[in-house]
């Protein structure tokens, strides 16, 4: 599998690069551009698996998370720069949807068909919980709702104050989850086991980082060509701007965490899984969607945190799903499948809106 994600790379860096010079056909770079983002992606994720053996599954799982989402905030803001407003909504939903749903869900089946159970820390998932209720159901519907008896001066104010204070609060967890209680949870909840502690990286830790750093440059370059290609795909396609954002983007984007995580799980490490899953989902809606807000203040077009009803409905949904699904530190396949036939279920009516 690594000789192929290899040639993928290998392969499709040099021509997705040649081709945004020789102009060639939206549709084929759109094409050239997803896979090797893909390729790329799987460098990241066996990097992030070095570091996560070096360091452990939280700062393991929160590089990943921060590496995978620098991609889509690069994308993000260049879609954003572009007036593309709605798809960069869009991705945004997709994002939380797909890391939600889709990610949780492969690494849920695709570890659960090998083991029968598989555990993590209650202390880390409960304390998950509350981070996605405050990021999702309070800091994105609040807005939503007030939004309707606000002018749009009030509701950018809102939505700056918002985000302001959920970029503090993202620090903050941070802060509290690594430095002031780090492993005063851990006990008859830590299910990192001695095995995982004696397996050997497949890089050293700087090296891990170099090529995630490196890995990251070069998706950032791609990403860029793979913006301007959404509109014509979309006009020869039939696909609205919303299911491009939700779906194509957020996968594209997040293809990173997809693979890190579906790994880890495998391997039977789904405290990393989670912390991949959930992480990147906490990450994603209180830092890469506030971060956007504050920088659409400088670009033409103004983004607000204010999604539409069918997607505070899917985000808001998803969150109650993953949180009832997890809470209990245990996961089977079974779970997975239902969360995999949720994200099928929003991806078919997100399609046809």
């Amino acid at each position: 599998m690594n000789r192929i994600f290899f040639f993928l790379t290998i392969i499709g860096v040099p021509l997705s690069l040649i081709g945004s010079f020789m102009h060639w056909s939206p549709i084929l770079m759109f094409v050239l551009n997803c896979i090797t983002i893909i390729g790329l992606a799987s460098y990241m994720g066996r990097a992030t698996e070095s570091i996560a053996i070096v360091t452990g599954p939280s700062i393991g799982g929160l590089l990943n998370a921060t590496f995978g989402n620098a991609v889509e905030l690069i994308i993000a803001i260049l879609s954003l720069k572009a007036g593309l407003l709605n798809v960069v909504m869009a991705s945004i939903t997709g994002s939380i949807l797909g890391n939600l749903l889709l990610v949780g869900g492969l690494s849920f089946f695709v570890g659960g068909l090998k083991y029968k159970r598989q555990r993590f820390s209650v202390f880390e998932a409960r304390h998950n919980a509350g981070l996605l209720i405050f990021s999702i159901v309070v800091s994105f519907v609040f807005p939503d709702v007030f939004s309707t008896r606000l002018e749009h001066n009030a509701t950018h104010i809102l939505s700056i104050a918002i985000a302001i204070l959920m970029i503090l609060i993202y620090l903050f967890a941070l802060f509290f989850k690594l430095v002031t209680h780090r492993g005063v949870y851990k006990g008859q909840d830590d299910v990192h086991n001695e095995a995982e502690e004696d397996e050997v990286a497949e890089w050293s830790g700087v090296r891990a980082i170099i090529v995630l750093a490196v890995a990251t440059l070069f998706v950032a370059l791609i990403s860029e060509n793979l913006v301007h290609t959404f509109e014509p795909v979309a006009k020869s396609f039939g696909w609205s701007e919303l299911f491009i954002g939700i779906i194509i983007v957020a996968i594209v984007g997040n293809a990173a965490e997809h693979a890190s995580a579906i790994l880890m799980a495998y391997k039977n490490k789904m405290g990393i899984a989670v912390e991949i899953a959930i992480g990147s989902t906490l990450q994603v809606a209180m830092f890469v969607a506030p971060v956007l807000v504050l920088v659409s203040i400088f670009f033409p077009t103004f983004m607000p945190l204010t999604f539409t009803i069918p997607e505070l409905v899917a985000m808001v949904l998803s969150v109650v799903l993953i949180i009832s699904l997890t809470t209990d530190g245990d996961t089977n396949w079974f779970e997975g499948a239902v969360l995999l036939a949720t994200y099928i279920i929003m991806g078919i009516g997100f399609y046809l809106l």
